[in-house]
């Protein structure tokens, strides 16, 4: 039987991304040595890494205001999902619906400021005149990516969701947690999900994912 507290592992210090003059770190430089011997001898049963620094921003608004339809249509390429725990892709990103006037939109890769606006700035000058915000949040989480025939099995030990195909795969999206973290979930395919994890918990999501995976990957 595994535990959270597990053994000792060797941490290293390590800066992941610069842009724009300003460093960017991720939240999981600490665990980085844990990741990389993991990503090493990582097997076809599962497989754990990051999404660093993609754009998140958390949108609010009224889908049945015309207006703001048309805004997110414009900057997203797609109209925000309506129906509950659904997610939408555009063009670049994507929207995961988090309540009836809420929705967190994300890139799909790192924002590069030599090509064009952040998206926290196309969707505010896009919302002009309409009742909705674009609030970044991208520097409070961040993204993990997990892939493998035993990932399923690796969530279910420590989220309460129904994770089978038929009830939950893509197109869907959930809040929920895993042990102690909170998280957002989303298939990505029949056997990987991305995980968007607040920073302040990064590292111990990791660490404790791990752990209840070891046991699976042999």
């Amino acid at each position: 039987m595994w535990n959270e507290t597990g053994g000792t592992v060797s941490i290293v210090d390590r800066t992941v991304g610069r842009q724009t003059g300003v460093w960017q770190e991720s939240p999981l430089v600490a665990a980085a040595a844990l990741l990389e011997h993991h990503q090493a001898t990582a097997n076809a049963a599962f497989r754990l890494g990051e999404r660093p620094f993609l754009e998140l921003v958390n949108v609010r608004g009224d889908t049945r205001d015309a207006a703001f339809i048309r805004a997110v249509e414009q900057v997203i390429g797609c109209r925000p999902p309506e129906k509950a725990n659904t997610s939408a892709r555009g063009n670049g990103y994507d929207m995961l619906w988090l309540g009836p006037d809420e929705w967190l939109a994300r890139s799909a890769a790192a924002h590069d400021a030599t090509r064009s606006a952040p998206l926290q700035t196309k969707l505010g000058a896009a919302f002009a005149g309409v009742f909705a915000s674009a609030v970044d949040v991208g520097s409070g989480y961040t993204v993990l990516e997990i892939s493998g025939t035993r990932t399923r099995d690796v969530l279910a030990r420590g989220c309460p969701l129904d994770l089978h195909p038929r009830l939950f795969g893509e197109g869907q999206c959930a809040q929920s947690h895993y042990f102690k973290a909170s998280m957002t979930l989303l298939p990505t395919g029949a056997d990987s999900f991305d995980i968007v994890v607040r920073r302040s918990f990064a590292d111990y999501f990791v660490r404790i994912m791990l752990d209840a995976a070891e046991p699976l990957m042999s």
